[in-house]
């Protein structure tokens, strides 16, 4: 009834609205798809601003002893924290690619025995620059003896992987991979990495940026599916919506 008084009106207006059954089915089916893409991207903006509230909270608070004991990540992450042993600097490597102040350079990785247990703890001690021959690498002052290390607790790149694809490629690695590390250092390491904050005479420039949300990203998305969803309407009905020569 009420689909033959609009369809009554658009003529009396000078169109008609006949849509195939097909094009209403796939125009709804879009719609319902696009929207809720759009409602995705909202929830994962929401969690990332949960996150970065918590990540705000935890800079307040003073930094606590990391255990001598395999740890969770969870348990830790965006925390600051407080940390002894001893560096075991040849098993530190250069992590590739990294930039200060548009200038080229390397992350410096090195292991953390930590004291009175068998664990390490992947130390990210900062930023040096390369030189002009890359094949020579950077000199780096070793720290010797005990130290205390305090840092921000993030998550390091977790893959699995087959042993006998595993390929190193000395000091110098593109990118890091916690599994990987272990099996070269072959012994266990605990599941996170610390960027160092506290300063030691080493050279190394610890100048960490504070990482915004990243929700902005995710609303973007979400606008954009929400105007495609907007779009293809505006589609199905210009499609459907046509002139007529009928008269009132």
């Amino acid at each position: 009834m009420y689909q033959n008084l609009y369809r009554q009106k658009m003529i009396v207006l000078g169109y008609r609205f006949e849509p195939k059954f097909w094009m209403v089915l796939i125009t709804a089916v879009s719609v319902l798809l696009f929207i809720e893409l759009g409602k995705w991207q909202l929830s994962r903006a929401d969690e990332k601003e949960a996150r970065h509230e918590l990540l705000e909270q935890y800079a307040k608070q003073p930094p606590v002893a990391l255990p001598n004991t395999l740890v969770r990540l969870e348990d830790f992450q965006y925390r600051d924290v407080e940390v002894q042993g001893e560096f075991i600097s040849e098993h530190t490597i250069f992590l590739d690619n990294k930039t200060h102040q548009g200038h080229a350079g390397y992350h410096v990785i090195t292991p953390l025995r930590v004291l009175n247990s068998t664990l390490l703890v992947a130390i990210n001690r900062g930023w040096v620059a390369t030189g002009y021959d890359r094949s020579v690498l950077p000199h780096v002052n070793e720290i010797n003896g005990v130290v205390k290390v305090t840092g921000l607790v993030v998550a390091p790149e977790l893959r699995t992987f087959k042993l006998s694809e595993m390929v190193t490629a000395g000091k110098v690695w593109n990118d890091f991979n916690l599994l990987r590390y272990q099996e070269v250092i072959g012994q266990e390491i605990q599941p996170m990495m610390v960027l160092q904050k506290n300063n030691v005479e080493d050279g190394l420039i610890r100048d960490w940026d504070r990482p915004d949300s990243g929700a902005a990203k995710n609303l973007g998305y979400a606008v954009q599916w929400f105007l495609l969803a907007t779009t293809a309407i505006i589609i199905f009905l210009v499609l459907n919506v046509k002139r007529t020569s009928t008269k009132v």
